[in-house]
């Protein structure tokens, strides 16, 4: 039981911060309004992370990781085709997301913005994230390109790096212009890129 509740005070701890940090960033974010919204006391925060920036690095590998392998990484390893359901997953990006959402930004690519320049554990904290997003996307492509669906001449690697790339600027310029038709537009060019990877069917 007491394990338990201390899963759930830290469960509290970091989905309070997650927040905050997409709310202000993680420099700007407050402690104060952290233990606010969880109602809880510094001793309890200390107790599970001693320092803040052990708090921000919890938040990316247990809050901001898991959420994308929801969303994607997961998705893409369990399909038995992995481009089609990478297309599926762009296109609900295109479909679902709101402006709302857009205001704040991408809380993986804001990270990388704010603090790889200034800290060395975040930097490798977040392109390790990067990493696994990149690979995800790059066994999708391998996979189908030993199905024959994606044409032999595509450089799977190259191609992966550019569509993570791509897919945070798509949300990055949104949030900078505040404009969900620019986004659209964006991901929609993506998905035109990811078509063009795979084999025309034939005639």
């Amino acid at each position: 039981m007491v394990t338990k509740q201390t899963d759930l005070t830290r469960s509290k701890l970091l989905q309070a911060a997650f927040n905050e940090i997409h709310l202000h960033g993680f420099q700007a974010a407050s402690i104060a309004n952290i233990l606010r919204d969880t109602g809880l006391t510094k001793g309890a925060l200390y107790h599970h992370f001693p320092t803040k920036q052990e708090l921000g690095l919890a938040v990316i590998e247990e809050v901001v990781r898991d959420q994308l392998d929801l969303m994607i990484f997961r998705r893409l390893r369990e399909s038995e085709r992995p481009v089609q359901t990478l297309l599926q997953i762009i296109d609900e990006s295109i479909c679902h997301t709101e402006l709302e959402a857009l205001t704040l930004g991408c809380p993986l690519n804001n990270l990388v913005q704010e603090m790889s320049p200034l800290d060395r554990e975040f930097q490798v904290c977040l392109n390790g994230i990067l990493s696994i997003w990149q690979s995800a996307i790059e066994d999708a492509l391998h996979r189908e390109l030993k199905t024959g669906g994606v044409r032999t001449d595509v450089d799977c690697h190259a191609a992966a790096l550019f569509i993570v790339s791509a897919w945070e600027g798509c949300i990055g310029i949104a949030k900078s212009q505040q404009s969900l038709k620019n986004f659209s537009l964006c991901m929609k060019q993506l998905q035109d890129y990811v078509l063009g990877l795979l084999v025309p069917p034939a005639e």
